[in-house]
């Protein structure tokens, strides 16, 4: 009887500890980032975007505004415009074209950047605003 007792203990121990941790599903994978962020930190010509040009071809993207003016950037295909992005704030996310692009400030024409693929160089910039 006490051999019984004794197997029985093991096996509910046994059934516990494969209960607990380690268990037959798969790992939760982490959540999607988030969108990568582009400082507008002034009117700097080629400097007054940061990272410019930023590796997010294809990426979602925001636009936030260190600056202490109000800047709007727009691409230079006319494809988007984020619309006034006061100082301290940041534009709603925007998806970048997956070839890259070239944007700026419609504000001040001077402020200019890109979006390249990862690895690669911004598309060559052509218009008014290179």
């Amino acid at each position: 009887m006490r051999v019984i007792a004794v197997r029985a203990v093991v096996v509910v121990a046994l059934a516990g500890a494969a209960g607990c941790g380690g268990g037959s599903g798969s790992p939760s994978s982490p959540g999607p980032a988030g969108p990568i962020t582009i400082n507008i930190v002034g009117e700097r010509g080629a400097s007054s975007f940061s990272p410019n040009p930023a590796q997010a071809a294809g990426e979602m993207v925001v636009f936030r505004n260190t600056d202490t003016v109000v800047h709007r950037v727009r691409l230079n295909d006319l494809s988007l415009d984020t619309g006034d992005i006061a100082p301290g704030a940041t534009s709603t996310a925007v998806r970048m074209p997956v070839a890259g692009t070239n944007y700026h400030c419609m504000l001040h024409t001077s402020m200019i950047g890109a979006v390249a693929a990862t690895g690669s160089a911004p598309p060559r910039c052509t218009g008014d605003y290179c």
